[in-house]
């Protein structure tokens, strides 16, 4: 299996003292309260106040500031010192680097918004998830066969999160990515899977003479039009109505490029090749085929692994089932399994993203 250096690196060898490997142990035992306790410490404000306070707060004035018990800030504030989000100095907290980066970077937000107003209360059910192949966690919301078919209807707090995490991953390599697919001048696009459609509408407004279509189920494209309706260049996008699970549900013909971004992490890999192999007969020899996905094999830092081999166990218990983050080697298996061939692949786009450029093998008769 191939990694970056820096994955091969960590992963390949042991390399922290027994002390350590017993005190990480004990931290996957109370992983679920760590996780609850430092998600209060941002949303009481706590964290915030040790920041702004230069010489730090004692507990009491904690206590004043956020009006919460004596008892309540003391019991999160001895947790959060042993989690390693705050120091204790001179008779006073003060926020920790580790306490830094989990008030400050805007992708932990995201992260912990999903994890807690999606997966949280589902993930009990991982267990049945991998054994039966399907999302079971799902039922906390709802009697869906997808999280995509019930997306329009979670509640809203567990809809904008999930909002939230999918557009903050794609949206920053958006720059990047409309660079590359408009170096081969397409003037038709067919978005497959395209969600909220904001991505089609980068590239009507990359190109006033580009049409584009989205394909995706019924549900979606609903909300896809309230999102971008009376926006400029909204009436050059269009909707196509597919379940993309319905091997008979062909791909419309006609496009200059085919884009999926973050969409086959959506599948098998037995479902991924299915939908290639109709993309390709919709394709002819002048057709590109984009994919962008964050492929953890690809990082270029062990967090951003750490961070996309853990979101697949989100799809394991609530999205579907059966998919994942991929390794680059299995999704580039499922390509050339469709009868496709890759051409290039771009990384290092965004948040990690890579993009596969994909040509038809051959022109059928």
């Amino acid at each position: 299996m191939k990694m970056t250096p820096a994955l091969e690196k960590k992963y390949s060898k042991e390399k922290i003292h027994v002390v350590e490997a017993m005190r990480r142990a004990h931290e996957l035992s109370y992983a679920p309260i760590t996780f609850q306790v430092s998600r209060l410490m941002v949303k009481f404000g706590i964290l915030q106040m040790l920041v702004d306070a230069k010489d730090g707060l004692t507990m009491k004035e904690i206590a004043v500031k956020t009006n919460l018990s004596r008892y309540a800030v003391q019991v999160l504030l001895e947790a959060s010192l042993a989690i390693g989000t705050v120091l204790y100095t001179n008779d006073r907290f003060i926020i920790s680097k580790v306490g830094w980066f989990l008030l400050s970077d805007p992708l932990v937000a995201v992260n912990f918004a999903l994890n807690h107003d999606v997966t949280y209360q589902g993930m009990y059910y991982l267990e049945e998830a991998l054994l039966n192949g399907k999302p079971e966690g799902l039922k906390v919301f709802g009697q869906w066969k997808t999280i995509y078919e019930g997306l329009s209807s979670l509640p809203e707090n567990a809809q904008k999160s999930w909002l939230a995490f999918d557009h903050f991953y794609s949206d920053n390599a958006f720059d990047e990515a409309l660079q590359i697919v408009f170096s081969y001048r397409p003037k038709t696009l067919l978005d497959v899977g395209g969600n909220t459609g904001r991505w089609a509408m980068r590239c009507v407004n990359c190109d006033e003479d580009v049409e584009g279509t989205i394909m995706d189920l019924p549900q979606q494209l609903g909300m896809m039009k309230a999102q971008i309706a009376g926006k400029k260049g909204s009436e050059r996008i269009f909707g196509y109505a597919a379940d993309l699970l319905d091997e008979k549900s062909p791909f419309p013909k006609g496009f200059d490029a085919i884009w999926m971004s973050q969409f086959l992490d959506c599948f098998s890999e037995e479902e991924i090749v299915s939908i290639l192999r109709r993309a390709v007969k919709a394709m002819d020899n002048h057709s590109s085929l984009f994919i962008m996905e964050t492929l953890w094999d690809r990082q270029h830092n062990e967090t951003a692994a750490f961070s996309l081999t853990h979101i697949s166990l989100y799809f394991t218990a609530m999205a579907n089932g059966n998919s994942k983050m991929y390794h680059s080697d299995d999704l580039i298996r499922c390509v050339e399994a469709a009868g496709l061939t890759v051409e290039k692949i771009h990384d290092g786009l965004g948040n990690g993203h890579s993009i596969l450029v994909c040509r038809k093998l051959r022109i059928e008769n």
